[in-house]
C-alpha cells in the first residue's frame, strides 16, 4: 500500500471542504494541517473535525494513521496570523 503524501491529503480536503487555505504537512503516516474554512462558522471543535474526517471519507481509515489539524474560521486565522 502507497503512504499519501502531505500534497495528496491537501488535495483531498480542499475537492470536499471550502477552504480559504490549507497546509498539510507529515512523513507519510503522521500528518499535521492547518485548515481555513468558512465552513467552520459557528462550529465546535470536535463538528470541524467531523467535517475535515468526513471530506477524507475511508482514507482516514485506510492511509491515514494520525492527523493532527488546527481548524480555523477566516475570521480566527486573520486574528492570530
Amino acid at each position: 500500500m502507497n503512504l499519501p503524501t502531505p500534497e495528496q491529503i491537501r488535495e483531498y480536503i480542499v475537492n470536499q471542504l471550502p477552504c480559504e487555505h490549507c497546509e498539510v504537512e507529515g512523513d507519510g503516516s503522521h500528518f499535521q494541517a492547518i485548515i481555513v474554512s468558512p465552513a467552520f462558522e459557528g462550529k465546535r471543535l470536535i463538528a470541524r473535525h467531523q467535517l475535515v474526517y468526513a471530506a477524507l471519507g475511508d482514507r482516514m481509515r485506510e492511509e491515514i494513521h494520525a492527523l493532527s489539524m488546527s481548524t480555523l474560521t477566516p475570521e480566527e486565522y486573520k486574528k492570530n496570523g
